[in-house]
């Protein structure tokens, strides 16, 4: 009986509150019920559906600290000082656990902080490991261009390019420079070599000098030539 007693006013105030509730939705929103928990259950739909297609809330908490753990802090700028340009190359990203460098007008700098854009698959990869000097005065992207010899650029190419630098200088560390290598022709190199080989091209002075020692081997013709005429001269006094 205690039971029954229980139940009974249990479905009443359950009854109850349905009711309270109704009158509620009606007065507050002005919708039928039916309505109303309509709505609630689109609008429902709808935060699942845009949940599941740029993800909740709870995954992207989830995922944060993860991206704080990829992010380690850069190590300090190592100083390479002077390096070739092949030398430079190793520095292109390609190894993630060397710094990446890229250099201006001869000035190597670190640009490890901004490896999304000069590391690879960055819109500026191809300037990284090398002198891109004249591809960047020319905003190119050719390979040709990619190279520290800015001769025969304009004024207004070279003005872009003495911005870049001004950017680099005031951004990044400077941390070596590259070493620059001056060719020799071929025909210096052959003009060298026939000087120390032909003989005719040696100074008057020093031929002179030459011809002025006396042979170690016996008199010279000029000596000869004189005691032949003094023999001469002696004969026809006697006679």
């Amino acid at each position: 009986m205690i039971r029954q007693k229980i139940s009974t006013s249990s479905s009443i105030m359950a009854v109850e509150l349905w009711e309270t509730l109704k009158d509620s939705i009606t007065a507050y929103t002005g919708l039928a019920p039916t309505t109303f928990f309509t709505l609630v259950a689109l609008a429902l739909a709808f935060y699942y559906v845009v949940s599941e297609l740029f993800g909740s809330p709870d995954n992207r908490h989830q995922q944060r600290p993860r991206d704080f753990e990829e992010q380690k802090p850069l190590p300090p700028p190592v100083q390479l000082g002077e390096i070739s340009g092949e030398e430079l190359k190793q520095y292109d990203g390609s190894d993630s656990k060397k710094p990446l460098l890229m250099a201006i007008k001869g000035q190597i700098y670190d640009v490890s902080q901004s490896r999304m854009f000069y590391g690879p698959g960055g819109p500026y990869a191809l300037f990284a490991g090398k002198d891109a000097s004249r591809a960047l005065a020319k905003m190119s992207f050719e390979e040709k261009d990619l190279t520290g010899d800015i001769s025969g650029l304009g004024p207004f190419e070279l003005e872009a390019l003495q911005d870049w630098e001004y950017k680099f200088m005031s951004k990044y560390v400077k941390v070596g420079t590259v070493k620059q290598t001056v060719p020799v022709s071929d025909g210096a190199a052959n003009d060298e070599s026939v000087e120390s080989t032909d003989p005719e091209t040696k100074p008057a002075e020093a031929v002179a000098s030459e011809s002025a020692k006396p042979s170690e081997d016996g008199p010279s013709g000029s000596s000869v030539a004189e005691i032949v005429d003094k023999s001469d001269g002696d004969v026809d006094k006697k006679d």
